[in-house]
């Protein structure tokens, strides 16, 4: 196997989700989460914090089953990176003013804040602490928890701010999947795109990154072993971007998915494939 780790300036680019009702879904989006419609289109709404970048793109099929929870292989949720605590305080804010249950959980590394859309895609609003405060163990993995948050905390911090949407250094933070085999995911994952692992989560779950990010993916089995792919016929993951800086960190990632025997597509400076649990990715070029 050709190269080294994955480009450590790899980043989480978009996502895109099957939804069955648009109007449903933008309202959700913007009222509640915060994001602005970029473009809209037969049936498909890209969503943006910037008004430049799409983060969030919706697919309309009102024929979509929604699966029971944890009953499949796919999107367990994608996390939404907001730029400080005090933006997290302010969605808090907003998701108390819309009466929606919020879960949440301090991972020492950041604050998160969870949530389910309206086809109970899930959904992780999170800021992080400086990197200067993560900390490792002695095998070099980050120390994470699911502490409590410090609900006042977050409130007090943004109790003289006005609640705008998402602010435009908004960035689609990490994506975590739900996975059939976790031996599988990690060959995949890091033998072969070459993330590195960050933190083995007991023996269900592992986080993985590029450049030392804490995760930038994250897998687990929690819908239990042998999970099967998301039907096509239900809400959940089209695909998310992986984005690399250049079209050398592109290349070298499809010479080893070459070397795997992988099958993927390739049009545009895009490289389209699937995870060995039917999971969409898109390799792209950070614009």
């Amino acid at each position: 196997m050709t190269g080294t780790i994955i480009d450590p300036d790899t980043m989480i680019g978009l996502v895109r989700l099957k939804v069955r009702n648009l109007e449903t879904s933008i309202a959700f989006y913007e009222e509640v989460i915060g994001f602005k419609v970029l473009r809209r289109e037969q049936g498909v709404a890209e969503l943006t914090a910037n008004g430049i970048t799409p983060l969030l793109v919706l697919e309309e099929n009102e024929k979509l089953q929604v699966m029971p929870e944890r009953s499949v292989s796919g999107l367990y949720h994608f996390a939404i990176l907001v730029p400080n605590r005090r933006a997290l305080g302010l969605s808090l804010r907003n998701l108390i003013k819309h009466k929606i249950p919020v879960g949440q959980g301090d991972h020492l590394v950041s604050e998160a804040l969870y949530l389910n859309d309206p086809d109970q895609n899930g959904i992780e609003i999170y800021a992080d602490r400086p990197r200067e405060a993560w900390q490792r163990n002695s095998q070099g993995e980050y120390l994470m928890a699911t502490d409590p948050v410090d609900i006042e905390g977050l409130l007090n911090i943004s109790e003289d701010g006005v609640w705008k949407g998402l602010e435009p250094k908004t960035v689609i933070g990490h994506v975590h999947f739900h996975v059939g085999d976790l031996s599988v995911a990690k060959q995949f994952y890091c033998d072969v795109l070459r993330f590195e692992i960050t933190l083995h989560y007991g023996n269900a779950a592992l986080f993985i990154s590029a450049g030392g990010y804490h995760h930038h993916i994250g897998l687990n089995t929690w819908a239990g072993t042998g999970a099967p792919a998301n039907p096509e016929d239900a809400v959940g993951l089209r695909y998310f971007t992986i984005s690399l800086p250049n079209q050398a960190a592109l290349d070298e990632v499809v010479s080893r998915l070459s070397e795997s025997g992988i099958l993927y597509q390739e049009h545009d400076h895009e490289v389209t494939l699937s995870d060995p649990f039917g999971i969409g990715i898109k390799l792209v070029i950070t614009e």
